[in-house]
């Protein structure tokens, strides 16, 4: 399984982004999708995750301003980002729980991060 992260970039503070992730490979279902981010000298940390059934789960510091979405039927998940500020700076990365196969084990993917950055 491979995923694809696209949309990050440099932006101004209250600026916006549309962060998108894609999942191929062999994927039968997928249980959960999200978005974690990681800035300089910190842990790697939760920022949305969507279930199927579209129940959603945002981090404190981002309800409000991010939505996270997903489109099943292309294995995307996408993350709508407003009203930024610099502390939202971080590598942006996307995850799924998936299964290969009907009643198969769950498996956890990563995508390869895509660079947010919030300056003037």
């Amino acid at each position: 399984v491979q995923l694809q992260a696209s949309g990050g970039g440099l932006v101004q503070p209250g600026g916006s982004l549309r962060l998108s992730c894609a999942a191929s490979g062999s994927i039968f279902g997928i249980n959960r999708m999200g978005w974690y981010r990681q800035a300089p000298g910190k842990q790697r940390e939760l920022v949305a995750t969507i279930i199927s059934g579209d129940s959603t789960n945002y981090a404190d510091s981002v309800k409000g301003r991010f939505t996270i979405s997903r489109d099943n039927a292309k294995n995307t998940v996408t993350l709508q980002i407003n009203s930024l500020n610099p502390e939202d700076t971080a590598v942006y990365y996307c995850n799924i729980l998936c299964t290969a196969q009907a009643g198969g084990p769950t498996f956890n993917y990563w995508g390869q991060g895509t660079q947010v950055t919030v300056s003037s």
